[in-house]
């Protein structure tokens, strides 16, 4: 049976994702910080194993994460704080980046040494860093750095038979998203997350993003010069 360890399992694309595989008999080892949301999922489910801890913490990950050896990785856990009429606060970014690209940095140094040839890990990103929003400087600047990582990690672990892929979602209707206070065009429900990130992991893709009109629009938006770029963000 094949084992699948997901972190940010207490909630959103993280909670959806270890239902969905372990419905479908998957072993699922649901990793997050909240005990009384991984305790309800693993009621869900005699499938679902739980990890309580903290990816901020690099002590707290090597410990949580011993002896968790599983064919598919997915880093899935995020926050999202935005500035404030442009006042630029240290405290915020810090914690922000933090959580968004230290905390998956934390997980594959102490997953790396039970990594073996013909396993997957997937980092969840966004679709935020395809264009420079307002407000957007931290979410949009930690997600930039974890796809950046990604990319050039991907390069170094394939000689090793180690596949990585990233996920940039456009708006899912999560708890998180749910705080934004401006419209969020496009957005998609946790399940039709769920269905778009199976696919695509079960064709075997290095890159999944969702959903497909969205995408595009963000595309064609970055393919202008810069100065309509900033015409259009600003709205």
């Amino acid at each position: 049976m094949m084992t699948v360890l997901i972190t940010g399992a207490s909630s959103g694309i993280g909670a959806g994702l270890a239902k969905s595989w372990a419905d479908d008999g998957y072993r699922v080892i649901a990793c997050g910080r909240d005990r009384a949301r991984l305790e309800a999922l693993q009621r869900c489910s005699p499938n679902i194993a739980i990890r309580l801890f903290d990816m901020t913490d690099r002590d707290a990950c090597r410990q949580a994460l011993a002896g968790c050896s599983a064919e598919l990785t997915i880093l899935c856990a995020g926050t999202c704080e935005y500035l404030q009429d442009g006042v630029v606060d240290a405290a915020l970014m810090e914690r922000v980046i933090t959580t968004n690209f230290l905390g998956p940095v934390n997980c594959l140094a102490a997953l790396e040494p039970q990594l073996v040839s013909g396993i997957r890990v997937v980092l969840v990103s966004s679709m935020a860093h395809w264009l420079h929003f307002p407000r957007a400087e931290a979410y949009g600047a930690s997600k930039a750095a974890l796809t950046w990582f990604a990319n050039s990690l991907r390069l170094d672990w394939e000689p090793r038979g180690i596949a990585i892929t990233v996920v940039s979602p456009g708006f899912v209707d999560t708890p998180l998203t749910r705080k934004n206070d401006f419209p969020m065009p496009g957005r998609v429900s946790v399940e039709s997350a769920v269905k778009a990130i199976r696919r695509g992991l079960s064709k075997g893709k290095d890159d999944i993003a969702f959903p497909t009109g969205f995408g595009l629009t963000l595309r064609l938006l970055a393919a202008l010069p810069a100065g309509l770029q900033r015409t259009f963000l600003r709205r």
